[in-house]
């Protein structure tokens, strides 16, 4: 078995292996749902977080990390970043000291976290962490975040790390981000990176984020702002548009004969989030045309779109990536700024509520999340980390704009 080829989450599409079990406590054999407080939402979702950074906190290993041997160090630092955003009473500085001290020794000479095949993803997430302590770790942030700067896909020669990513403009990896050894841009990458350079405090003016665009809208089934030729027109997104292009979620064919990538949930609200972090308007078409796909596919029952990714279409494959998608999707409204979702049939969704009852309706009775094995989810510290971190979204939404009665 390959170490190197195996996948954290969705975001890493393709590279599949087995990894082996961890220390973890093991979680209960199935979720009991939580008992929800239909009058205060907000106060439900806290006591859900609490229980969920306990079990983390208790899977911290030895040596201050969460990772095995084996993984990357993306895990710890994701993990950290679910503390960070949390009630303080939920940690303890001495149990951060060590989760960062782990986290930092795999920072290498140019900054880049693990530099291996999974440097811009492991790279993204540290820069991140870093930021939600930016006054303790501001030098390992900025030296990341160089890094990762250094190797976007670009046609400038300044600053940039591996030549083989100047491409010219036309060039469809242009303004993304891939694998840090892999040949092509895509958007699970992408969006983790503009997570880090939003969250590290970079304007939407910043020349990074300006190329960016490019890629993200051809990245969108939105053919009147794509020039590329597969380019459909529900306003979705797929997982690139190099080499042709390709999504998780398989293909479609018109009625006239054209091959088209299927959308779905987790990177059409990667393409939403970037646009906005991008500095483009609710008003931008390739945004109205997102948020219609937002509405003409609202579910938390599953990855929507991600049903095809089988041969056979199935309710099983519809699982795959679900917290991925759960941190994805909040995240991406939370930066939307829109509470309340009207989808394609009249119907109001508050979109932070109905997160919160869906997420704690799959914790398990000692406090984790276990989903499918695909990408990764079926290791209760991954997936524990992504539903707490989309939880802190949508609570720390609900501060800001509180339900309404």
């Amino acid at each position: 078995m390959n170490r190197r080829h195996w996948v954290l989450s969705s975001a890493i599409v393709g590279l599949i292996s087995i990894i082996p079990a961890g220390a973890a406590p093991t979680p209960s054999a199935a979720p009991a749902a939580a008992t929800m407080n239909g009058n205060n939402p907000a106060a439900q979702g806290e006591a859900v977080v609490i229980k969920g950074l306990a079990y983390l906190k208790n899977s911290q290993k030895p040596d201050g990390g969460w990772q095995e041997t084996t993984e990357p160090p993306a895990i710890t630092a994701i993990v950290l970043k679910a503390f960070l955003d949390g009630p303080k009473q939920s940690s303890d500085p001495q149990m951060l000291d060590r989760g960062f001290n782990k986290l930092l020794q795999s920072q290498q000479p140019d900054g880049s976290i693990a530099s291996d095949v999974l440097a811009t993803y492991n790279t993204a997430i540290a820069v991140s962490t870093f930021a939600a302590d930016a006054d303790k770790y501001k030098g390992p942030e900025e030296k990341a975040l160089r890094y990762l700067e250094s190797i976007q896909w670009t046609d400038k020669i300044e600053g940039v790390k591996d030549r083989s990513k100047q491409v010219p403009q036309s060039d469809p990896n242009y303004g993304g981000w891939g694998y840090g050894g892999h040949g092509r841009a895509d958007m699970s990458n992408t969006q983790m990176a503009l997570d880090a350079l939003h969250d590290a405090g970079l304007k939407s003016s910043d020349p990074a984020y300006q190329a960016a665009i490019k890629f993200i809208a051809r990245d969108q089934n939105h053919s009147e702002t794509n020039d590329q030729p597969w380019a459909g027109d529900d306003g979705g997104f797929i997982y690139t548009p190099a080499q042709g292009g390709s999504s998780v979620a398989g293909t479609l064919v018109t009625p006239d004969g054209k091959k088209i990538f299927r959308s779905y949930g987790s990177m059409t609200y990667a393409g939403l989030k970037s646009m906005i972090y991008a500095g483009l308007s609710k008003d931008d078409p390739r945004v109205k045309a997102a948020w219609q796909w937002v509405r003409d596919n609202w579910t938390l029952d599953q990855n929507p779109g991600m049903q095809f990714a089988s041969a056979t279409p199935n309710t099983e494959a519809a699982q795959w990536g679900l917290y991925y998608y759960y941190h994805t999707l909040a995240r991406a409204l939370r930066a939307y700024g829109e509470p309340v979702i009207v989808d394609s049939h009249g119907n109001k969704h508050d979109w932070r509520v109905e997160l919160i009852r869906k997420i704690a309706s799959e914790q398990h009775p000692d406090g984790s999340w276990v989903g499918r094995q695909r990408f990764m989810e079926d290791k209760p510290i991954l997936s524990g980390a992504y539903a707490i971190l989309a939880m802190e979204e949508a609570l720390a939404d609900l501060k800001d704009h509180p339900a309404q009665k």
